[in-house]
């Protein structure tokens, strides 16, 4: 029988990116951002370390949500059943 390939669930995409920057959006307005610090089974959830919590604000002339505040966090466990987004970010390449 030829071996199948699994597909990747969220937590193999996750480990991937252990030790990058990522932001990790709880709802429209609130989130965090920090570095992929563990990715845990049970309870399903990230550890994030340097974190920062932050504010999202989005107006008419700006409908893309944009981070308007920043309050300094150290480390924090996000359970992924609160998570509605993650994203990776990506510093830009100096040239």
């Amino acid at each position: 029988m030829p071996e199948q390939n699994i597909p990747p669930t969220i937590f193999h995409m996750l480990e991937k990116n252990l030790g990058k920057s990522i932001r990790v959006i709880l709802d429209p307005a609130y989130g965090f951002e920090g570095t992929l610090a563990a990715v845990t089974r049970e309870p399903p959830g990230i550890w994030l370390s340097n974190a920062e919590a932050i504010i999202l604000r989005a107006t008419i002339a700006q409908p893309i949500p944009q981070v308007a505040a920043r309050e300094e966090r150290s480390e924090i466990f996000i359970h992924l059943n609160a998570v509605q987004r993650i994203e990776v970010l990506h510093t830009p390449s100096r040239r």
